[in-house]
């Protein structure tokens, strides 16, 4: 993973399923795909802040063989027209096709995903937020050196009763998440440009 010195423009990386979309167990069908409400407004707020946005998401039921590549990029295409109807666009989607045996480098909570957005997109991943429904985002974002943030929504409440993840915190949803980086990034510039 190589990242720029130079690299200024902040990320956020999204989990797909339980985060921006309806949770639906392995979704396959593209029509079936439902943005999550809010969302839309949610990732333009990030949008007019000048982040980039990038979606990271573990698909084993390509391993599983319930579905294949194909399907996996038709709901990539039906999640892209559905956010454009949002007036909202991605810098990327990152897919996962393996199952967890697999041991692969890129399958969640392991960086192989964002590793390759940096070198896609050029951001340095420390800088980045992640926003998630479930142990593996969260951890994934402590892995990359990114700030995660868990969202109710999902599986989110029971990642949450769970406890086994430390995430920088716990919000509602996505549109909560987005406040909170608000306020996050304000902050920051606050103590780095005093009045």
């Amino acid at each position: 993973m190589t990242t720029p010195a130079t690299a200024t423009r902040r990320f956020v990386l999204l989990d797909r399923d339980g985060t921006l979309n309806v949770e639906r167990d392995y979704l396959s069908d593209p029509d079936q795909l439902e943005l999550i409400a809010g969302v839309g407004a949610a990732l333009r707020r990030l949008r007019q802040s000048g982040f980039g946005l990038v979606v990271v998401t573990n698909q084993s039921g390509i391993a599983r063989g319930y579905f294949d590549i194909a399907t996996v990029r038709r709901i990539h295409e039906r999640l892209r027209a559905l956010l454009a109807g949002e007036n909202v666009s991605l810098d990327g989607i990152y897919f996962c096709p393996h199952a967890p045996e697999d041991a692969c480098h890129c399958r969640k909570p392991r960086p192989g995903m964002v590793e390759q957005a940096v070198d896609d997109h050029g951001f340095d991943p420390r800088q980045a937020f992640l926003i998630g429904d479930s142990a593996v985002d969260i951890n994934l974002g402590r892995a990359v050196g990114a700030t995660p943030l868990l969202v109710r929504t999902g599986w989110g409440e029971k990642a949450e009763r769970e406890g086994n993840c430390v995430p920088a915190a716990i919000v509602d949803d996505l549109a909560a998440a987005v406040d909170w980086i608000e306020r996050s990034v304000g902050n920051a510039m606050s103590k780095e440009c005093p009045l």
